[in-house]
C-alpha cells in the first residue's frame, strides 16, 4: 500500500529491530487488523471513489484508530465513525484522537512496531 493514500499522521519511519521482535508479539492483532484494512483500501475502497464527506476517509480513519488504540477499541471507533457517515451528515475534518500514552512507532506502510532501542 502506498503511504501517499494515508494521512501523514498514520505513517512513520519506524523499523522492526531484531532486539524488539519479542515486544512485537502483543502488536500482532493490531497489525493483522491493519493488514486487513490495507487490503480493503487497496481493492474495495477504490471502487467507491471519493465519496466520503469526512477527512480522512472512513477507511483511513479506521487505520488511524487501530494504530492508536488497538484492534478492539480501534474497530469500535471506526464503527462509530461509520454510524456518523450518512447522507445528511455535515462532514468535515474528523481526525482520530491520539492515544495519550502511544509508545510505539509506525512504519512507512502504517504498521505498528515497538520503539527501537537507540
Amino acid at each position: 500500500m502506498s503511504s501517499a493514500t494515508l494521512p501523514v499522521s498514520s505513517v512513520g519511519h519506524g523499523h522492526l529491530h531484531s532486539s524488539t521482535v519479542w515486544g512485537a508479539i502483543p502488536l500482532l492483532p493490531r497489525n493483522a487488523a491493519l493488514a486487513f484494512l490495507h487490503g480493503y483500501r487497496a481493492t474495495i475502497s477504490h471502487t467507491y471513489g471519493d465519496v466520503c464527506k469526512y477527512y480522512p476517509s472512513c477507511s483511513a480513519y479506521a487505520v488511524g484508530a487501530v494504530q492508536q488504540h488497538g484492534a478492539v477499541k480501534g474497530a469500535a471507533l471506526a464503527a462509530a465513525r461509520l454510524a456518523r457517515c450518512h447522507p445528511w451528515a455535515v462532514g468535515g475534518i474528523d481526525d482520530v484522537r491520539p492515544h495519550p500514552r502511544f509508545a510505539h512507532e509506525l512504519t512507512r506502510h502504517g504498521f505498528v512496531v515497538p520503539p527501537g532501542k537507540d
